[in-house]
């Protein structure tokens, strides 16, 4: 008989995505357990780019820092076609974007992550699968397997499917998995190379036959360590997964979604080497296999991100090409949208639309997500119409709003401001206290919270910041804190509300704060509203969009 345990979220899959989720949750006071089928962490360099998005969203959780060691700069792109230098791509942000590009293995990502976790004692249970669940207006039924034999019962609040492309999750829901999959396999390799080229550059090179298709491949990603890289070329005849199962009159994994690494024969340092000698862009020669495999790669979206107590995240509910490694960050922004909605459901703070509002804002993310990465597989990025500024941005995943979204108070169409409601709150710099030496960053301020009012200067038809500052913790249950940002030149009355003059002029620039604007940034680093002048009402207003009164 299967023993019964209980918890507040029960978290499948222990991938970047879960464990971005159950830190967030437990960072928030949410219990949680986390499983995954496997007894261990792959050793694989599958996801290796970290966008400047989700490196803010790290910080915001506090484990920044740790990224940062281990990872390795991604300066930009060398491009070559049939052995010619076709110029470089140079991965350069505006100044006021708090970090670039970066490279780190999938397992350190996780690594990291895990140890992360860990600092509130929660812990993977691995070899530990879900057979099944069912869910009631009240909470969620799952049943556990574990490799011993053992059947565990968990009753849970809600149910998280961050279990990848083939989804225990997402299939026991119902969910369609609508797309479709790119004939073309390709090897992955974790090798060293010993080039000159210049370090924190990926490599592509191809060769176009004489039709002007590309009929050979190299992508090549830095990864910490000397000379070593990620690459992925075309698979070979001799090593292709599907003629294998072809060949042994099988189906393949069952479920129809061909995805992600296959079994079959793994490809060596010489199939490695012949791709090098016909595609790299000097004599080179690769060593230090670490790992390689055979993957293939598809298309895929479900209709919706959940229903009723259970959702799905990552690649659970969208698989793409990895063009422009829009994939894990994607669902690690999932993660982070989830958790303070599920954090705030627990707690029974939350109003009648947050639930719902992660599907209303994350679907539209994932479809745009897939259609933009199929597109930049087929045609290449090169033909996206979108200037080189705003195709950077994007890729970073600095565009990622939610203006549509229920949970936000939009404003005016006529509203000339260059900061809305929904849209990602930037970091800007020169906050100037009373007690720190030295100016600090909004990002700072921000770091370990949760919502938070930002008060700028005052307004003379505006409520005071003190009376703002009180109802805002009055009808959040004492979950908002607020700060007065004040301009340069701006003289200090005491309120007992904590305060920073901008300096530089940052703050009112990025955020368009005319004199007595307030901005409400929720958990995961976007803005809710944008009053001006800010009125202790419509302040009460913006917030019954998230808050149960």
């Amino acid at each position: 008989m299967a023993r019964s345990e209980s918890t507040d979220v029960l978290v499948v899959g222990a991938g970047p995505v879960g464990l971005t989720l159950a830190a967030e949750l437990r960072r928030a006071g949410v219990a949680c357990r986390i499983v995954d089928r496997l007894p261990a962490r792959l050793p694989y360099a599958k996801a290796v780019g970290v966008q400047p998005r989700t490196l803010e969203l790290f910080e915001r959780m506090g484990l920044v820092r740790e990224v940062l060691d281990a990872a390795v700069p991604m300066r930009g792109q060398l491009t070559y076609e049939n052995g010619a230098e076709q110029g470089r791509v140079e991965l350069v942000l505006p100044p006021e974007v708090p970090y670039g590009f970066a490279a780190l293995p999938q397992y350190d990502t996780e690594r990291l992550l895990e140890e992360f976790l860990g600092r509130w004692g929660t812990g993977i249970e691995r070899s530990t699968a879900l057979v099944g669940f069912a869910q009631a207006p009240a909470g969620v039924t799952s049943r556990l397997t574990t490799t011993s034999g053992d059947e565990v019962e968990v009753r849970s609040r809600f149910l998280v499917g961050c279990d990848g492309a083939h989804s225990a999750v997402r299939k026991g829901l119902g969910l369609s998995f609508e797309g479709g999959a790119f004939p073309e396999e390709y090897m992955l390799a974790d090798v060293e190379v010993g080039w000159d080229l210049p370090p924190g550059y990926g490599v592509r090179s191809m060769h176009r036959g004489e039709d002007g298709a590309i009929d050979d491949l190299l992508v090549c990603i830095p990864l910490p360590g000397n000379g070593r890289y990620r690459m992925s070329m075309l698979v070979p005849p001799e090593l292709s997964a599907a003629r294998q199962v072809e060949a042994a009159g099988t189906t393949g994994g069952g479920d129809g979604v061909t995805h992600g690494l296959e079994g079959g024969t793994a490809p060596a340092l010489p199939d490695i080497q012949k791709v090098l000698d016909r595609l790299a862009p000097e004599p080179v020669t690769a060593s230090a296999l670490r790992w390689s495999s055979v993957f293939r790669i598809s298309h895929r979206l479900v209709d919706r991100y959940g229903e009723g107590r259970v959702f799905v995240a990552g690649d659970a509910a969208h698989i793409h090409p990895p063009t422009g490694a829009q994939g894990m960050n994607t669902g690690i922004q999932d993660a982070c949208n989830l958790a303070w909605k599920l954090a705030l459901a627990v707690e029974g703070a939350a109003g009648p639309r947050v639930l719902a509002g992660y599907d209303a804002e994350r679907h539209p993310v994932g479809e745009e997500v897939v259609g933009r990465t199929v597109r930049h597989a087929a045609e290449g990025v090169q033909a996206d119409p979108d200037d080189r500024e705003t195709l950077l941005l994007r890729e970073a995943q600095l565009l990622v709003g939610y203006r549509e979204s229920p949970l936000v108070t939009p404003l005016a169409p006529d509203d000339p401001a260059p900061l809305r409601p929904g849209d990602r709150a930037p970091d800007c710099g020169g906050l100037t206290g009373d007690i720190a030496a030295h100016p600090v960053r909004l990002f700072d301020l921000l770091r370990g919270r949760g919502h938070v009012l930002l008060v700028y200067g005052d307004h003379p038809a505006g409520d005071s910041a003190a009376d703002l500052a009180a109802a805002a913790r009055e009808f959040t249950g004492g979950r908002m804190v607020t700060y007065r940002i004040l301009p340069a030149d701006a003289p200090e009355r005491p309120t007992g509300i904590p305060h920073h003059h901008d300096s530089r002029g940052e703050f009112a620039r990025q955020y368009g704060a005319g004199e007595g604007t307030a901005f409400v940034v929720r958990p995961d680093g976007y803005v809710t509203a944008c009053l001006q002048p800010p009125r202790v009402g419509a302040l009460k207003e913006a917030l019954q969009r998230v808050f149960a009164p």
